[in-house]
């Protein structure tokens, strides 16, 4: 649990960025990211990718850092891609390194230090994915995970295929991405996909 000072916020952006001090550790701080499009369920355009890709990077090489949480604005963690600007799926899913250094969840896996995941209400396909690049994942009792990919025949960018199979195992796996079935919190916790239920991830 942390408490403290925000120190660093960009309320004009569509990712927001804060430090937390530990009060134990005034030297170490907590990086709380917040996507930030609750209008439109934090879903992500190309300038929200780029620009979590962007706080992600500036993060990896600091010292003073002890976790991350990546949350969403609202009542939901995040609805996948804003279907009228989505992002390049060429882009998202190109192992070019200009590429790379705009693909969010490469940048997350190049953290040092913990990720966590506090969800609330819709984790939906992309979102599905930054939730799975998450090393830890608390969620509330409104979480409502589900993988769409199907419904519009497109293939994951970020690593829903392999990352969900070592989380729930392969047959709920599949039975999450054929079926496209919405996962509850309680069935979520059952599965091992959600570590903790909370009624404040955030608190937690």
């Amino acid at each position: 649990h942390q408490t403290g000072h925000l120190t660093m916020t960009d309320d004009k952006d569509s990712v927001l960025l804060q430090r937390i001090p530990l009060t134990a550790a005034p030297d170490k701080n907590v990086a709380i990211i917040t996507l930030n499009r609750p209008d439109r369920l934090n879903c992500f355009n190309p300038a929200l990718c780029h620009r979590l890709a962007s706080l992600v990077s500036s993060l990896q090489q600091d010292e003073s850092l002890a976790a991350v949480i990546l949350t969403g604005a609202g009542k939901n963690f995040c609805a996948g891609a804003d279907l009228s600007d989505p992002p390049s799926p060429l882009e998202q899913s190109s192992d070019l390194p200009h590429c790379l250094d705009r693909n969010p969840v490469h940048q997350m896996n190049l953290l040092k230090v913990p990720l966590i995941g506090a969800l609330n209400g819709h984790v939906i396909t992309g979102g599905f994915e930054l939730a799975l690049a998450c090393d830890v994942l608390v969620g509330s009792s409104s979480v409502n995970f589900c993988d769409t990919h199907i419904k519009f025949g497109l293939a994951p960018c970020w690593g829903l295929s392999q990352k969900l199979q070592r989380r729930v195992g392969s047959g709920r796996a599949k039975l999450a991405s054929l079926t496209a079935v919405p996962i509850s919190a309680p069935v979520a916790l059952e599965w091992g996909l959600l570590d903790e239920l909370s009624d404040d991830p955030m608190e937690r």
